[in-house]
Formats: structure tokens, sequence, C-alpha cells
């Protein structure tokens, strides 16, 4: 009976023990098929494109197109310095076609526009500014009648007659100090003689007369007006006025 169970104790032994070994073989056999599996898997990161060869495509395009930006740009700059020297060039023509056109409205050509030498003195002549009869004379000293005015009183220059639109001339060369107008004598023009001597036209209308401008004697300065209401009954005529370091003086004394 006591062999009996040893040899049943050994014989489940031995089925324990092949168990154990088919197990372990079983095992080693599946650690070795997961291990050839995992050797005959492929990399999918191995198939993606490499930065490098991207970034060696990509390079020559984005070049390129700077290239043609900078051109581009500098064609439009180019361009745009020409349209801008062009449009200089036009204004400056512009300008010099405005002046000379300026200066032949005024009447102030070569002649007119050069420095002239001043020097009217006490012995110098005058021409008449227009040819007329004079209404009313010079008078400082004493009252003279105005009919217009209806009164007596001074004159500090002299009246003389003439027609309306007659051209008035510059009595000597002169630079033109003033342009102006008032109620008494309307339009009239200012002009520097020379020497502190200065002689003033009234009644005028359409001054060509510029101030600053020179003018030679006998250039026009502008026409005979309608007389101001102060004159309307004298009739129409030019005022003029001759002063010497800012005293009046007879004209006359100085007329041709």
């Amino acid at each position: 009976m006591k062999d009996k169970v040893n040899q049943m104790f050994k014989d489940k032994l031995f089925l324990v023990m092949l168990v154990l070994g088919l197990l372990t073989i079983v095992a080693a056999a599946g650690i070795i098929t997961v291990q050839r599996g995992k050797a005959g898997e492929t990399n999918p990161y191995l198939e993606m494109p490499q930065p490098e060869l991207i970034a060696q495509e990509t390079t020559p395009d984005s070049m390129q197109i700077a290239g043609a930006s900078d051109a581009v740009k500098e064609t439009k700059e180019e361009t745009k310095g020409a349209e801008t020297k062009g449009q200089e060039k036009t204004a400056v023509a512009e300008n010099r076609n405005q002046g000379n056109d300026l200066a032949a409205e005024v009447g102030a050509g070569n002649s007119a526009a050069e420095a002239l030498v001043l020097d009217f003195t006490d012995t110098s002549r005058m021409s008449w500014p227009v040819r007329g009869n004079v209404l009313l004379d010079y008078s400082m000293d004493q009252t003279i009648y105005f009919p217009t005015l209806d009164q007596y009183k001074c004159n500090p220059g002299i009246v003389i007659q003439s027609d309306v639109s007659t051209p008035v001339e510059a009595p000597a060369n002169a630079r033109v100090l003033e342009v102006g107008s008032n109620e008494e004598i309307g339009s009239y023009v200012v002009l520097d003689l020379g020497n502190e001597y200065t002689a003033t036209c009234g009644q005028l209308k359409e001054v060509t007369a510029v101030q600053g401008e020179y003018l030679h004697k006998g250039q026009i300065l502008g026409y005979v007006s309608e007389p101001t209401k102060y004159y309307s009954v004298e009739g129409v005529n030019v005022y003029f006025e001759l002063d010497h370091q800012g005293k009046t003086i007879d004209p006359l004394d100085h007329m041709e």
C-alpha cells in the first residue's frame, strides 16, 4: 500500500513537471514570436518627408518672389521719381509763364523792370502827364475858388483838363511808391523821382503801374477816369501834385 502511494505521488509529480515544462516551452515560443513580429514591423516615421528636403524645395521659390518684389518696388520708385521730376518741371514752366503774363498785363517789360538812376533836382524838368488846360492852379499861400465845392481853399496841386480814357504818362523816370484810391482824387499813383521828390497823379482808372516797378519818362501808368464828386463841375481832369522833402511845391515850376 505504501508503495502504491509513493508510485502515485511520483506519477503526479511527473505530470506536474511535464505540465510546467510544456508551459515553459509555450511561453518561450510566444516570446520568440512576439519579438519576430516586432522585428518585422515597418517604422512609419521613416516614410515622412525630411524637413531638409522641404526647405530645399521651398527656398528657391521664396527667393524668386522676394527678387520680383524688389524689382517691382524699384520700378515703381523710378516711375514715381520720373513723374515727380516731370511735375516739378511743369510747375516751374507754369510759374514762368504766369510771371510773363503778369508782366505783360501790367506793362512791366524789360525797360520797366530794370533799376533806373533817379536823380531829379531843382533844375530838372518834367513832361506833362496829360496835355490840357490848367483848371485849378497850385496855391498854398492863398485860397482859390473850387466850383464844385463852391468854396475857397488852398490847392496843393494842379488840376489839368483832359478827356476820359486819355493815357496818363510818367512825367519823369520814376519808381512806383504807391498805388491807391481815395474819395477826393479817386485812383492815384505816387512816384519816387529821386532826391526826395515825389509826384502824385490822381483821377485815374485802369492803372497799369505796379508798386515797386521802375517807369521810364513817358511810360503809361493809367488812363483818365470820370471825375469824382469833388470835381464834377470842373469836369474830366487829372490831379497832379509835386512834393519835395514832404512839402508840396508848384509843379508848373518844373514843367517843360
